[in-house]
């Protein structure tokens, strides 16, 4: 294949993976309204850890769905395509219904410090003297040199760093699901969390082993 027909493919796949994510987020806010219909309206009401749950979480799965999709587009590896469609389209979707619920509440999209609603829950997150930079690094997200890399290199190489990126990523949510669990009040943004720990525990195991087969060091 000549490199002209190549790029015409990768930028379908693109388009295609963008189309896709975007369908999922608008899908996320339609189950949020449906679900806050059949409840009469009502979720329990939310409370700091909630609402800060729900911008940090829109903020980080953004973040899993632009390496996700640098990964879909490039990989030669079956398996690592699936997992980064995976990814992208559930996180897409799951960003949706977060937005939606902060519609729903009335609140910004936007609020305090990261990761500032988890110092009741015991974590050493969020203090006012931090950068966004470090804030971010903190929440297991990559740096925008990090980012950059990923999109630079290709083969096993990419492969390796997509999955080590994904799983530091993937741990930081894992915390941020388990402190909200502990702090939230809303009984949906509760359930969603801990549904979205259990998924992203499950991806790192299946991104471990990927870790091993591929070779990465």
């Amino acid at each position: 294949m000549t490199d002209a027909p190549r790029r015409v493919r990768w930028i379908a796949v693109a388009v295609g993976v963008v189309l896709v994510a975007a369908l999922a987020f608008a899908a996320g806010r339609f189950t949020t309204f449906g679900a806050l219909a059949e409840a009469g309206g009502t979720d329990g009401g939310p409370n700091a850890a909630d609402a800060g749950f729900a911008r940090d979480m829109q903020v980080h799965h953004a973040q899993a769905v632009e390496m996700a999709m640098i990964e879909y587009r490039s990989t030669a590896d079956d398996e690592l395509r699936s997992i980064a469609y995976d990814i992208a389209t559930a996180q897409s979707a799951q960003r949706g219904e977060m937005f939606g619920w902060l519609v729903e509440w009335d609140l910004p999209q936007a609020g305090d410090p990261l990761m500032s609603w988890m110092a009741d829950a015991g974590h050493a997150h969020g203090a006012s003297s931090a950068t966004a930079e470090e804030l971010e690094a903190q929440m297991g997200m990559a740096s925008d040199e990090e980012l950059a890399r990923l999109a630079a290199l290709d083969g096993a190489e990419q492969d390796c760093l997509f999955l080590g990126l994904m799983i530091r990523h993937h741990a930081g949510a894992v915390e941020m699901t388990d402190a909200v669990v502990q702090l939230g009040s809303a009984p949906r943004v509760i359930e969603t969390a801990r549904n979205m720990g259990q998924a992203q525990t499950a991806e790192i195991a299946a991104m471990e082993s990927a870790q091993r087969r591929v070779g990465c060091g």
